[in-house]
């Protein structure tokens, strides 16, 4: 696959990716080549981009093994905090767009998301289960500060008394501390937050919008103190660069309020296994075949497996260390492997205006 190199340098804007690089459907490969001319022009501003999408639905299912909850919502497509290692990098190839620059620049807001939550939670055939948000892209991106999208979302669900579990790495998310503190008074939501490393400059290459560390340690205890159940995300683990943090990771998080941990191996689905070994290349040249040898070492010879029960931790006898180590972590700490389910049967349609009031 092709790069299209950019004519200035992401990391001083703050992007984790290096590269613009085609998408899987593309049929033609662009490059930038240069004229010959060398007019020491000044480098482009990278700026974030952000358009309206419509879309019909939103609640999206999944049947995947894999996972605990079976339907989700996504406020906004593509993601500024630009994490390197994000697995819903290729999604934006559907859209005709990069997984690399366009994903942490082109963005797609849904502001149209509330209105559709509460016509497709209002359908009589509807039946309540965990709705979870944050899954693909997190809601608690910059954007959201102006959008506000997911906290029209929560407004809705709190309206419907409806289950909602959260996974975000914003701290943007202690806004609605407000909406959640009431939703989890009522066993109806759980938040996780992903920690990937304590090491500020590690964070600040490879996820280079989001807060710092130590700034998601704190939301963890601002959740916590708020009554709002919180599950820390040792996620995705980096063997050769980041998982030796897996046990301070938790002990931190514990400290500050958690009550669950859990662990996800690094994936590297289509187009990010490129750009991962691109950044990898430039900011840890000396590290770049080590954490490769382990990644296809834990997924049978490949940077990724992506078969059900495997693709999320990995087989092989270093796999199966990181589990273990990540079992004794949380026995010695008192943290659960995942925290209390939701309860479903407060859900109720709220009455709209000129509905007839039940007496009872």
């Amino acid at each position: 696959m092709a790069v299209q190199k950019t004519p200035f340098d992401p990391q001083a804007r703050g992007r984790a990716a290096l590269s613009n690089r085609d998408n899987r459907f593309e049929r033609l490969e662009k490059f930038l080549e240069a004229d010959g001319w060398d007019l020491g022009e000044d480098a482009p501003v990278l700026r974030t981009e952000t358009r309206i999408e419509s879309p019909r639905k939103i609640i999206t299912r999944n049947t995947s093994p894999d996972l605990d909850f079976d339907r989700s919502i996504n406020p906004y497509r593509g993601c500024e905090h630009g994490c390197i290692y994000c697995f819903a990098r290729p999604s934006h190839a559907y859209l005709g767009l990069s997984p690399g620059l366009d994903f942490e620049t082109r963005l797609l807001a849904r502001p149209t998301a509330p209105e559709l939550l509460a016509k497709e939670l209002s359908s009589p055939r509807y039946q309540p289960k965990t709705l979870a948000i944050g899954t693909n892209t997190d809601a608690y991106q910059p954007i959201e500060r102006s959008h506000r999208i997911m906290r029209q979302c929560l407004r809705v669900l709190q309206e419907f008394r409806h289950p909602v579990a959260i996974v975000t790495k914003g701290s943007l998310i202690e806004r609605d501390i407000d909406i959640l503190s009431d939703l989890a008074a009522q066993g109806l939501t759980r938040v996780g937050i992903s920690v990937t490393t304590l090491d500020r400059d590690l964070a600040r290459k490879m996820e280079p919008r989001v807060p710092s560390p130590e700034r998601r340690l704190e939301t963890i205890r601002k959740l916590s103190e708020a009554g709002i159940p919180v599950r820390v995300m040792a996620s995705p683990m980096i063997p050769g660069l980041s998982s030796h943090e897996l046990e301070s990771i938790l002990a931190a998080a514990k400290d500050a309020g958690a009550q669950a941990a859990s662990a996800i191996l690094l994936r590297l689905p289509r187009e990010v296994a490129d750009l991962f070994e691109e950044w990898l290349h430039t900011h840890f040249p000396e590290r770049c075949n080590g954490v490769l040898r382990k990644m296809r070492a834990m997924h049978g010879g490949d940077l990724y497996d992506p078969q059900f029960g495997r693709r999320m931790v990995g087989e092989g006898p270093e796999a199966e260390l990181l589990q273990h180590r990540l079992a004794l972590a949380r026995k010695r700490l008192g943290l659960a492997d995942r925290l209390a389910p939701l309860r479903t049967d407060l859900f109720r349609v709220p009455p709209k205006p000129g509905d007839q009031l039940s007496l009872f």
